[in-house]
């Protein structure tokens, strides 16, 4: 006996829904309830219906393939991202190929020829610059591409980002509030618009309270641990002018204070507090537990993904220019890492 093939119409049947419903859930999941697309999914299950996608694809011209550019696929902040971009594109139908550049513009280029070539329908942007065949592009018809985490200026592309400057300010401000005068900032390199961001914050909150930023309490690091404990041996070798706090611009980087402040015989947070950036998975299991600024970075993938389906499908809302880009709210999460400023 032949076992028959499930079909459409049988999901629809098992869910109680239309077969434009199962059709949408499918391949346009964000324009369908949450309830819907679990009821389109149990009964898929159950019924043990594949969908074409292949044949999908081949009709609408499509590699049914989304780039994502990374700039570091090791660096333990883009895994979350990475993870909400993937289930979303899953849903849709789609595949992910992740595109490793190591900051490095040749790759970049090698990569978003892929949208050229169409090896690859459209691309999410998490590495800061527009790749060189792209740069020149007429807006008009550059393929679907989707800027996430650092803004580019100039560039005039959908963008979902944080507020870098807000959150800088938020976690200068705690520690002016533990009454810290002498905040050294820990900032990332000098070339990247989320320097530019955090710094900015960093010397608000100082001028707000009164206090003039000092560029000797500014060190250039690279977001690494290592760079962060160059950066506290350089700061806290001078024992009657050490900074008694730090506020640094990854996580990375401020467990590298820690690390330098313990060589040194400090204790955190009693001789010397640290602030964070990012909230990896480390920063609440670290020794001490660090204070930190928490980036949705889940959030910040989903978004990414549903402004890129959305221009994909073209029957949504299309997303606006980089102006007026999507702002994922941070979060400032105090842990054991900060605490008064020593007499």
């Amino acid at each position: 006996m032949i076992e028959k093939i499930a079909t459409i119409e049988d999901v629809a049947e098992h869910a109680g829904v239309s077969i434009a419903t199962v059709s949408r859930a499918l391949h346009k999941p964000h324009v369908v309830s949450e309830s819907t697309r679990e009821k389109v999914q149990t009964a898929i299950a159950a019924t043990g219906y594949t969908a074409n996608v292949m044949a999908r694809n081949l009709r609408l011209n499509r590699s049914g393939m989304i780039l994502l550019l990374v700039p570091d696929i090791g660096n333990p902040f883009f895994s979350e991202i990475l993870s909400g971009i993937e289930q979303g594109a899953s849903k849709a139908g789609y595949n992910v190929l992740i595109g490793d550049t190591q900051n490095e513009p040749e790759r970049e280029a090698t990569y978003a020829a892929y949208l050229r070539s169409n090896q690859a329908d459209a691309m999410i942007l998490l590495n800061g610059r527009l790749p060189a065949p792209l740069a020149n592009t007429p807006r008009g018809i550059i393929p679907p591409v989707v800027i996430a985490c650092e803004r580019i200026p100039g560039c005039n592309l959908p963008t979902v980002i944080i507020d870098n400057e807000k959150a800088a300010f938020s976690a200068t401000k705690h520690l002016l509030d533990l009454g810290h005068s002498r905040i050294a900032h820990i900032a990332g390199p000098a070339s990247n618009i989320l320097t530019t961001d955090r710094v900015a914050g960093y010397r608000r909150a100082l001028a707000e309270s009164g206090i003039e930023a000092n560029p000797s309490l500014i060190y250039r690091g690279d977001f690494s641990i290592e760079s962060g404990i160059s950066a506290a041996r350089a700061l806290l070798k001078d024992s009657k002018n050490r900074p008694t706090a730090f506020f640094c611009s990854s996580d990375g980087m401020a467990i590298g204070v820690i690390v330098a402040a313990k060589e040194l015989g400090l204790r955190v947070p009693h001789d010397v507090s640290v602030v964070g950036f990012d909230d990896i998975h480390l920063a609440a299991n670290y020794d001490p537990p660090l204070t930190t600024v928490r980036q949705p970075r889940r959030r910040l993938g989903e978004q990414a993904i549903s402004l890129l389906l959305a221009r994909l499908d073209k029957t949504g809302a299309i997303p606006g220019p980089a102006e007026n880009p999507v702002i994922v709210p941070t979060e400032l999460i105090i842990r054991q890492s900060t605490g008064p400023c020593p007499a």
